[in-house]
């Protein structure tokens, strides 16, 4: 498969007007891509948990133009409120993917979103937001396409998705996903997500993601400054390969479900993430004294249960704590003793696994929905 496989050949049934409305959730990375190429090509695999809480829902609402011309033309609005700082993210999307979606200048779009979790708080909204509008657009294009096939459908949308934030590839299935080509999995690809097809072992169905939000406020360095910050980085061709490596080892714990091993993968992959922000030029340090706090007491509450739950990061303070959901009892209780103290306002998520993106309206676009029956 290549990039030109999502050019649109036959688009012959025309719409006049319609809208869409999907659910797309966020993801987290047990091992972690950091580094890319363009177009946003990830310089190293990555494998992920789709979650399901966290998600968010868009409505793609479009129409055809009275006058046509060769600009973008779109208002949108979140949490219903317009939002015109969120157009020229949204204009650099359309500008990505104008050549795999040829109809975008044709039409006038209302695209209205909102988030299951609060913005700017470390979740990757991104991947949720830009993977629920690529779908949307993918639902619109198979109405001009009705015999377009789900696997190109998914594979498509997880390829547009890419193209507005790398992440997002991720954000289409689940439970559990590849982006990035790996010898070991069999279909990968830098330029779409997959999901994992191999057997998995039952202690990783619906794992439990605790995000704790230690501080809610913008991100210090955007992820596309830190993505960049890797190409002069020293040690950047390590870090790739040892990201390679632990996907590797990664396959084989969660076909056996080793979770000592599981632990220690995701927990240095976690570290590892902040040792390149921290090493690189100019370096910038993201985890706040809460941070260490919690990643100290998650250590010590561990060795003490012998119970396996662990933390991982993203590129920001907030603390994702991962636990098999036959140990959520004692784990939760643990948040609350011990954990929420650290948070902003207390507050924090509680999330699983989930299967992916679903879509909400049904009518015309019943065929795209990818919720497994």
């Amino acid at each position: 498969m290549t990039e030109t496989n999502f050019i649109p050949e036959n688009l012959s049934n025309i719409q006049e007007k319609g809208a869409c409305t999907w659910k797309s959730p966020s993801n987290i990375a047990l091992v972690k891509y950091w580094g890319k190429s363009d177009p946003q090509l990830p310089k190293n695999p990555s494998i992920s948990f789709t979650l399901d809480a966290c998600h968010t829902i868009t409505t793609l609402k479009f129409q055809e133009k009275k006058v046509q011309d060769q600009q973008f033309s779109f208002d949108v609005f979140f949490e219903g409120k317009k939002k015109e700082a969120f157009k020229p993210k949204i204009v650099s999307f359309f500008e990505r993917i104008e050549v795999y979606m040829p109809f975008l200048k044709e039409y006038h779009f209302e695209i209205h979103s909102e988030n299951s979790f609060p913005h700017s708080s470390g979740i990757a909204s991104s991947a949720s937001g830009l993977s629920a509008i690529a779908l949307c657009l993918m639902s619109m294009e198979k109405l001009m396409n009705p015999s377009m096939e789900q696997a190109y459908f998914n594979q498509k949308a997880s390829f547009l998705a890419r193209l507005g934030s790398g992440s997002a590839a991720r954000s289409i299935e689940g439970e559990l996903v590849v982006w990035g080509v790996h010898p070991e999995v069999v279909g990968s690809s830098d330029l779409y997500g997959v999901t994992l097809e191999q057997d998995v072992h039952p202690v990783f169905k619906k794992y439990q993601d605790t995000i704790l939000l230690v501080d809610k406020g913008e991100k210090v360095v955007s992820s596309t400054v830190g993505h960049q910050l890797m190409h002069q980085h020293p040690f950047a061709k390590q870090r790739f390969e040892q990201a390679r490596q632990n996907l590797a080892v990664m396959l084989t714990v969660l076909k056996n479900g080793d979770l000592d091993r599981f632990v220690e993968i995701v927990e240095s992959e976690a570290l590892t993430l902040h040792a390149m922000m921290m090493t690189s030029m100019p370096y910038f340090i993201l985890m706040k004294p809460n941070t260490l706090e919690i990643i100290q007491k998650i250590g010590a509450f561990r060795a003490r249960t012998q119970l396996h739950v662990c933390f991982t990061l993203d590129a920001g303070a907030n603390v994702h704590v991962l636990y098999p959901a036959n140990e959520k009892k004692e784990v939760l209780e643990f948040i609350e003793n011990e954990l929420v103290v650290f948070c902003q306002k207390n507050h924090y998520i509680c999330d699983s696994a989930g299967n992916g993106a679903k879509l909400l309206n049904e009518d015309a676009l019943n065929a795209t929905k990818l919720e497994k029956q």
